[in-house]
């Protein structure tokens, strides 16, 4: 499954995560242009004449919004509204839908799915036949165009071609998702390894880190409300649908400004990355929330991504015996209506 990979050099270093020995891959992406492959990311397809009923009746994005051109971010959640998944929902063609969202929850949300399908005309499959492929930085939106041959859309919209879908992703630079067959995937990536660094999958999540956006992994489902990763300000949650599962808690929340967690953006005075679920405490000890995503910048200074109490904001902070600095999320931390941008 990752011949691809490691026949340009790659190494597998764990169930999500590929290293390439490209010094400084941060730097690069920040200076120049990177490709990398998104080991951590794959699909699932639900495909039927009952496909956009059945997700509509799941999912937090209005499914007639995926019509080919924009791809909404959604999530999927239990009765009581904490997320099971989350991700974007692309339509890949009629009646033809696929989620992208972290690698571990495929199998998870099949399942789930799965006890619902039985009652509609869809089917589901986990797409392990596919590969992502990311590029970030300054010539990102040219190679797209050139070595894809579809015009380079715009944030959370795809271009799709046959078996071939860009995807673009917001970030400090331009970054697009490559999908397509695993089996022409060394192919496309030799080539765009000709013309910018090939880096680790690092580099990609710290530019999630930056753009203050976090798909969970199979350690963080049932964890969270939608909005305690800031879901509604990315235009993930459409307050103008019908029912879906866990909406009516999801909806309460924010009509009723029941939030009291968000989702922040830090850096750390050191070089230890914390892991996934590390405490973030105030200067008595106590705990005020936690970090759900680390990696190193440019400078190779720890940035994260964390979920605190919103009273946290003007305390003294620490993560891993790091003080913690909060920084500027890129977007503001209120409603926005995925219909404004479809």
């Amino acid at each position: 499954m990752t011949d691809w990979i490691t026949a340009l050099g790659g190494h597998i270093s764990g169930p999500d995560q590929v290293e390439f020995t490209t010094p400084d891959g941060p730097r690069q992406a920040l200076d120049g242009t990177v490709v990398t492959p998104l080991v951590h990311l794959s699909a699932l397809d639900i495909t039927g004449a009952d496909a956009s009923a059945f997700l509509q009746g799941q999912t937090s994005a209005q499914v007639q919004h995926a019509n080919g051109d924009f791809a909404p971010l959604t999530c999927f959640c239990t009765p009581k509204g904490r997320m099971l998944a989350n991700g974007q929902l692309i339509q890949a063609a009629p009646d033809h839908y696929r989620l992208l969202m972290h690698r571990s929850l495929i199998a998870p949300m099949a399942n789930h799915l799965g006890k619902f399908a039985a009652f509609y005309k869809v089917s589901l499959q986990q797409r392990d036949d596919l590969a992502m492929i990311g590029l970030i930085g300054q010539e990102a939106a040219a190679l797209a165009e050139v070595d894809c041959d579809l015009k380079a859309p715009a944030v959370w919209h795809q271009a799709t071609q046959d078996t071939l879908m860009v995807l673009a992703h917001p970030g400090q630079r331009d970054r697009y998702v490559i999908m397509l067959q695993e089996e022409d995937a060394r192919s496309l990536l030799e080539r765009l390894a000709q013309q910018c660094s090939i880096v680790g999958n690092d580099v990609w999540r710290l530019s999630d880190i930056q753009a203050g956006l976090h798909f969970i992994d199979a350690n963080q489902q049932d964890s969270f409300l939608p909005q305690m990763l800031n879901w509604e300000g990315l235009a993930g949650i459409s307050f103008k649908k019908g029912c879906y599962t866990g909406q009516e808690v999801v909806a309460r929340a924010h009509f009723r400004g029941q939030v009291k967690k968000r989702l922040y953006r830090a850096q750390l005075e050191g070089t230890q990355l914390p892991a996934a679920g590390s405490d973030v405490l105030d200067a008595e000890g106590k705990r005020q929330g936690e970090v759900i995503a680390s990696a190193l910048d440019a400078y190779a200074q720890v940035e994260v991504l964390a979920v605190l109490n919103t009273k946290a904001e003007e305390m003294a902070l620490e993560a891993e015996g790091q003080k913690c600095k909060l920084l500027h999320l890129p977007y503001a931390v209120e409603r926005l209506d995925p219909e404004t941008l479809v």
